[in-house]
């Protein structure tokens, strides 16, 4: 390979750590530069959620392995061969994503099932549904995962951060997470005609030794988000039973979004700090704590805005509704919207334009509608 060849690779590289790893970046430059306004000391030791950030590592790695064995995509792929109309399907592979992200949280549910809608549609010929199937995938994998503490990052952050009841947590959550699902079925019901649909056949073979291994590490890790075992009992025991046996789902843990979750963890810590930033923040929650952190989302997205916010207010209630429908809206409103506008490119690259425009007009739409509602009751 000569040096030109060689130098473009390295450049490939460099872009493609910088897209995948955007929002991570992000947070470091944004710790790096309060760092220098308040200089690290010993307080900030205590800017850091360990139990948030080993609950998350612990589900990531679990989610990895099972995904690893082909288990989500043969349950998927079972699912949808059930239905025999191009609505019934997009409202399964809807719905499939939707019930993913409450177990294994947003970002997991739409790498793992976008694939799946892709070879849905495109191998029965119905790549006209794509967008839209992408993006109620999208809103599905945001809004679904409210109802758990573990179906997004923001909710894991929160639940542990503010000691949330696991009834409360969900009581709280209830009202907009059955709008959402009424708003995704009547969308799909309306804007996807009954067609004939044939999914292809396709022989998906599960290890059962390692199928039951990896469930009873995922019940282990659930049993400690619910705060049913200590969380350093997961720390050890899972990634060692990983190690011998699927040491990829290790490798394959998403540490770009621990460590965002490190520097935004140092963020908020200093922005806290900061007496200016304090008294504004403050009055802002205090006028509309939901409002307020429902357009913080649109600006810097739903897992910072909980964890910066959560420094500024005790109405854990209203924040942790902001920052799950706030999720919906803007690109940059949540991390799963990028993953799925990057998956969507890759297979379309010359229809991201329209695939903006249709996402922000069903995204704005609930983001208005559930906002109202929740301002309402």
């Amino acid at each position: 390979m000569n040096s030109v060849a060689k130098k473009r690779t390295r450049w490939e590289h460099f872009n493609h750590f910088i897209r995948k790893n955007a929002v991570m970046l992000i947070a470091l430059t944004a710790a790096a530069v309060t760092s220098i306004i308040v200089p690290v000391d010993k307080e900030y030791a205590g800017y850091f959620d360990f139990k948030t950030l080993t609950c998350l590592f612990c589900v990531l790695a679990v989610v990895c392995a099972l995904k690893n064995i082909n288990f989500f995509y043969m349950l998927a792929r079972k699912i949808v061969q059930l239905f025999k109309t191009a609505r019934m399907s997009v409202l399964a592979l809807v719905y499939i994503t939707f019930i993913g992200s409450m177990l294994i949280a947003n970002d997991m549910a739409l790498l793992t099932f976008l694939p799946l809608g892709y070879f849905v549609l495109s191998s029965t010929g119905k790549q006209k549904y794509m967008a839209f199937t992408f993006i109620m995938q999208n809103i599905a994998a945001n809004l679904g995962g409210m109802l758990t503490p573990f179906g997004n990052p923001q909710n894991l952050y929160l639940y542990t951060h503010f000691n949330i009841p696991n009834l409360e947590f969900m009581a709280i959550m209830a009202p907009p997470f059955v709008l959402s699902v009424l708003l995704i079925t009547v969308c799909c019901i309306v804007f996807v005609k009954s067609e004939p649909l044939n999914v292809p056949d396709e022989k998906v073979v599960l290890n059962p030794k390692r199928t039951v291994l990896y469930l009873l590490l995922f019940a282990l890790s659930i049993a400690i988000v619910f705060r049913g075992i200590p969380y350093l009992i997961g720390l050890i025991v899972i990634p060692a039973v990983l190690f011998f046996a699927d040491r990829k789902a290790l490798e394959d843990v998403d540490y770009g979004l621990l460590l965002t979750f490190v520097f935004f963890f140092i963020f908020a810590g200093n922005m806290a700090r900061v007496y200016a930033v304090r008294e504004l923040f403050s009055v802002l929650l205090e006028k509309s704590t939901l409002l307020f952190s429902v357009i913080s989302c649109q600006c810097i997205s739903n897992v910072p805005s909980a964890i910066l916010l959560s420094q500024f207010t005790g109405n854990y209630q209203d924040l942790l509704v902001g920052v799950n429908i706030g999720g919906v809206g803007t690109l940059i409103s949540s991390l799963a919207s990028l993953i799925t506008f990057r998956a969507y490119a890759e297979h379309n690259p010359g229809k991201t334009g329209h695939y903006i425009a249709l996402f922000s007009a069903f995204n704005f739409a609930f983001l208005i509608i559930l906002t109202a509602f929740m301002l309402i009751i």
